[in-house]
């Protein structure tokens, strides 16, 4: 292979480029690497490739939605390999279960099943979720990458007849003594040496490798994100293609009656309209066409048990009703609480939006019984068994390439519309491109669920807490995402929704405390969504704690930091983010709030500074942040990610959410949303605690404390406690 190496090239990586595949310890061995190889190619594995042209390529296995792991576990590799970062480049990963990620699903779900006989979570489970990439990947990572290391050096000792030790490796080039050798001059030879005889253990962090660590290096996504040339599932264009809109029923019991063709056989473009009981698609050929027939079509369902807010709230309050499930608890809380004066309140929040802006798409192409999908998707391995029973066919018939995500959020671990292009595509026999309109998104997502909490406590006469109670109402969000990503037998000896209350066990120490699930039949459709319940839980909590230190007449921060002698890391972040927000001692009149949080193995605290605007919503004029997130591989991609936690954290405390009128969502586009708009933009001030921990989850860390934070702000300002969400004056 000749030519130049361009940074849309690196992007895309792979082709047909000559190299070297290497990826010892990431996985048994007794699933077969797939890694696509070109001619002369040599694979050894599943992690990396050394092409003859010097390019390096990562097989990524994790989604890049946004979040830099396309960009964080290529810099692990390079680090460790010697490479230089300029001819570094990556490629997703084929689907297997090499790339299982068991610590997203343990993150992810909260621990519910890690103790449940049978259930393996780390078989083939494909998933980007749980801040996990770094945690999950960097060791078998550093690990493939000094493996390919040692065999370069061997490749080059034995063309300079000298011991392999004496070699190291500097930016691309295996060195010795003023002798360099280009790793793609040593790639087939290397490969020909096999893994047989290497060291154990492998020379991690030697011969040349840590040059990049804790290194700002440039996003690999951001070139082709900036240019325009960057490919989403949306963009895929095939021979004879048509382009789908498709319509579902309201929430509830749905059921198709009447569609106008007649109307949208007038429209021009329209080719053919499909039908199922719960959906319509309108197919075209150009998108815009297919949308204008969607309209045309006006279809009417039939819907019994519709959801409506008032359906919602009904449900909520009836599920506290019942016992509950005790998911965590500490002490004896009866005792504690038997004869006492409680300090109670109760808080709500309303269904939550992912709001990406990509929405759901996926191309889908049916030739001679195999199936072929291109998709936006966390959960490749999923997505793959679902297109396969969508399109009547095998798993091993179905080839699905994972694309960029255009921020999921959480919504890409649903496979609603990998399902309605498979089908598509096998009706029509003819590749399907299917993207969801804004409505549709809205109308159709599994979005974070509502949720309602009956907070008590007792205080002790100098005002600390004795006893904590927190008793939550929602949906077993957690049971249905299990179902829909690892099957009804991983249930089986399961008990209680960890997930449905994660994050609700306070970061203090306390002497007594209990949390209960109540579970509530709310008729909605819910799902992940950035943060899982911590987003909610968060507020509960953190507020709760506020009305606890005013109760006991004490200052915020010190009544926090008073409660954190077994988590010196939460305490520091608090004194952080008090010093350099200039906390004023959480005042009347001061407007300023406090929130903070222990998550996925990182510590946050998040300063607020607002008030009331005349249009009864929030205006957050400052957002002050002090994170430990552990060892940082590159501090640009931890800011930016702590820099988008906060304004996603935003975007729900003030919007984000939607209300349910007859099974419709009264919110069907983004002017309806209240998203900060650049105007509604804070100041914002991000401070890096230097940490020797291991690296903890950075992307979703950010998000839950900020809502808090604003409400506590918000009562300092009014004297107010709002104790709903979104944040609005009256409520």
């Amino acid at each position: 292979m000749s030519g130049g190496i361009s940074r849309r090239g690196l992007l895309v990586g792979g082709g047909a480029g000559v190299g070297l595949v290497v990826a010892w310890g990431l996985w048994p061995r007794r699933y077969p690497a797939n890694l696509g190889v070109g001619p002369g190619e040599h694979a050894f594995g599943a992690w990396l490739k050394i092409g003859e042209d010097g390019r390096v390529i990562v097989a990524m296995p994790q989604a890049e939605g946004g979040q830099g792991v396309w960009t964080a576990l290529p810099q692990i590799v390079a680090d460790e390999l010697g490479a230089d970062w300029r001819t570094v480049g990556v490629e997703a990963a084929p689907v297997n279960p090499l790339y299982a990620n068991p610590l997203a699903m343990t993150e992810l779900f909260e621990g519910m099943f890690d103790a449940v006989p049978g259930v393996v979570l780390g078989g083939p489970a494909m998933l980007t979720a749980g801040s996990s990439s770094v945690r999950q990947f960097e060791g078998p990572a550093r690990a493939g990458a000094a493996a390919a290391r040692v065999l370069l050096a061997r490749a080059a000792a034995r063309r300079w007849d000298i011991a392999w030790e004496a070699c190291s490796a500097d930016r691309g080039f295996v060195v010795h003594e003023g002798k360099r050798v280009r790793f793609a001059e040593l790639a087939a030879e290397a490969a020909g040496m096999g893994a047989d005889g290497l060291p154990d253990p492998l020379p991690i962090g030697q011969g040349g490798a840590g040059k990049l660590a804790g290194r700002s290096v440039p996003r690999l996504d951001a070139p082709a994100k900036v240019d325009g040339s960057a490919n989403f599932a949306g963009d895929i264009r095939l021979a004879d293609m048509v382009h789908v809109r498709v319509r579902a029923g309201p929430v509830g019991d749905s059921r198709l009656v009447r569609v106008d063709r007649a109307a949208a056989d007038r429209v021009r473009g329209m080719l053919q309209v499909v039908e199922t009981p719960g959906w319509v698609a309108a197919v075209a050929t150009t998108g815009w066409a297919a949308e204008r027939g969607l309209d045309a079509l006006a279809p009417r369902f039939e819907t019994r048990g519709a959801v409506d807010d008032a359906g919602i709230a009904a449900a909520l309050a009836t599920a506290f009703e019942g016992g509950g499930t005790r998911i965590a608890q500490e002490g004896d809380l009866g005792a504690v609480f038997r004869g006492a004066r409680l300090v109670t309140a109760e808080y709500r929040v309303a269904p939550g939006v992912h709001a990406a802006i990509e929405t759901a798409s996926a191309v889908a192409a049916y030739r001679d019984g195999r199936l072929e999908v291109w998709c936006q998707t966390e959960a490749p391995a999923r997505a793959r068994a679902a297109a396969a029973e969508a399109a009547g066919v095998g798993v091993d018939d179905v080839v699905v390439h994972p694309m960029l995500v255009g921020g999921g959020f959480g919504a890409r671990l649903e496979t609603d519309a990998v399902e309605q292009a498979a089908h598509l595509a096998v009706a029509l026999k003819r590749p399907v491109n299917l993207v969801w309109t804004r409505g549709e998104e809205i109308a159709r997502g599994r979005h974070q669920p509502a949720a309602a909490a009956r907070m008590a406590a007792r205080l002790a006469p100098g005002g600390s807490i004795l006893g904590w109670s927190a008793k939550i109402a929602s949906p077993a969000t957690g049971r249905e995402l299990a179902k829909r990503l690892i099957g009804r037998a991983a249930l089986a000896g399961s008990t209680g929704d960890a997930y449905a209350v994660g994050g609700a066990v306070p970061p203090y120490r306390l002497p007594a405390y209990a949390v209960d699930h109540h579970p509530a039949e709310t008729g909605l459709r819910t799902g992940h969504l950035r943060g899982g319940a911590h987003g909610y839980t968060c507020f509960f909590t953190e507020c709760f704690l506020d009305e606890l230190a005013h109760a006991g007449a004490s200052e915020p921060v010190s009544f926090r930091i008073g409660m954190l002698g077994g988590d010196p890391r939460l305490a520091r972040c608090l004194q952080t983010a008090a010093s350099l927000g200039g906390w004023e001692g959480g005042v009347a009149g001061s407007g300023q709030g406090m929130a903070c949080h222990a998550f996925r193995g990182s510590r946050i605290a998040v300063m607020a500074e607002a008030d009331m605007g005349v249009d009864g919503r929030p205006v957050v004029r400052r957002l002050v942040a002090a994170a430990d997130c552990g060892t940082v591989i590159n501090p640009d991609l931890v800011r930016q990610q702590i820099e988008g936690g906060l304004m996603f954290g935003l975007a729900h405390a003030i919007g984000a959410s939607t209300g349910y009128e007859r099974g419709h969502p009264t919110t069907r586009g983004f002017d309806r949303l209240w998203l900060p708009r650049l105007a509604d933009t804070p100041d914002i001030t991000v401070e890096l605690i230097a940490s020797p921990e291991q690296p903890g989850g950075v992307s979703e860390l950010a998000v839950p404390p900020v809502a808090p934070a604003i409400a506590n702000a918000l009562q300092t300002a009014t004297g107010v406690r709002i104790r709903s969400l979104p944040l609005r004056s009256g409520e």
